[in-house]
């Protein structure tokens, strides 16, 4: 049941993020949800995409109060001027006054700074001092071109001296999935960490958007010296929470990939055998593996390819990694 319960969850989100705007429900259907939603608790909160958990507990309120549907007195404002409002403050973070100043611009007038903030007030917004720090994803995306983030993963190795472990440090563009990885190492240390991200800062440094933050965790292997090497290179570091691995979800996604993909194929023998191998690996993610978030296109790959009418199969050629481990595929050149 349990499995069952995570694909609907997965399915759910899915076909959620394809539905562009809100989703206004029908009293028929938020009764259901309510049916449904309140013995979970504050599971909901994980479960629920069609409306925002603060949007989920407001029914619940409004059902222990009894609040009417259309209460008695002067006529709300439309819903379309409603709605106006609510997408003003969700996407800007505005105070009331912005919000007013906006609906002003746009050749509304006949609504006062006290009716903006009733609607937004209902709708369970916080005040705009609450909301001007922005969520997590909203920070990825503003960001997104010039935010990387970072991680360590290991791998077994056999060696001379027996099997040991060893460490390497990967690199991500969160906007454009583009992978860096260092060298292998098995003593991670501070001084170590920092050469490594000099290296990555040269291998960068030829962009035209360069890196302004840098995402890691509270690993002790990031120490103040790398973080003030960060800073010295106008890089600011950004440490996560205690016990977050979602926020850093991107990269965790990659050591995973490497792993299942290639790694776990492989017993590793020693330092320069490994570095091959996550060499590869990287080189074939970067300019060959398609990804969904960026429309099919690998990391490296700016334009899609045109589309073509006809397909033959002696046009098709396979192209092989880590000695046909992995395979791709593309046109030959006319």
């Amino acid at each position: 049941m349990a499995r069952y319960v995570l694909y609907l969850k997965k399915e759910n989100r899915i076909l959620r993020a394809r539905i562009p705007g809100e989703i206004h429900t029908k009293p028929h259907e938020r009764a259901q949800l309510l049916k449904y939603g309140k013995p979970l608790g504050k599971s909901i909160n994980e479960l629920i995409t069609i409306v925002t958990p603060g949007t989920f507990h407001r029914w619940i309120r409004e059902e222990k109060k009894g609040r009417k549907k259309n209460p008695v007195g002067r006529p709300g404002k439309s819903a379309v001027l409603r709605e106006l409002i609510l997408k003003i403050a969700r996407e800007t973070g505005f105070g009331y006054t912005r919000i007013l100043g906006e609906l002003r611009k746009l050749g509304i007038s006949r609504i006062c700074r006290q009716t903006v903030k009733n609607i937004v007030k209902e709708e369970g917004i916080e005040p705009s001092p609450k909301r001007s720090t922005g969520t997590w994803d909203q920070f990825l995306k503003t960001h997104a071109e010039t935010l990387w983030a970072c991680d360590f993963f290991t791998k077994r190795t056999v060696t001379p001296r027996g099997l040991v472990d060893l460490y390497v440090l990967v690199f991500m563009h969160l906007e454009t999935r583009e992978v860096f990885a260092t060298p292998s190492t098995q003593n991670p240390n501070s001084a170590w960490v920092t050469k490594q991200t000099k290296v990555f800062i040269n291998h960068v440094a030829d962009r035209e958007e360069k890196p302004m933050y840098l995402i890691h965790d509270r690993d002790t292997k990031f120490s103040a010296e790398f973080k003030q090497f960060l800073k010295n290179e106008g890089i600011k570091p950004k440490m996560l929470p205690i016990r977050s691995p979602n926020l850093n979800a991107r990269v965790e996604r990659f050591v995973q990939t490497i792993k299942y993909e290639a790694l776990n194929h492989f017993i590793s023998f020693g330092k320069v055998h490994l570095d091959y191998l996550v060499s590869e690996f990287v080189d074939y993610y970067n300019n060959k593996r398609a990804h969904s978030s960026r429309e099919y296109l690998p990391p490296c790959s700016v334009d899609p390819p045109p589309e073509y009418e006809t397909i033959k199969l002696d046009e098709i050629h396979c192209e092989e990694h880590l000695g046909g481990l992995i395979k791709s595929y593309e046109r030959i050149a006319a």
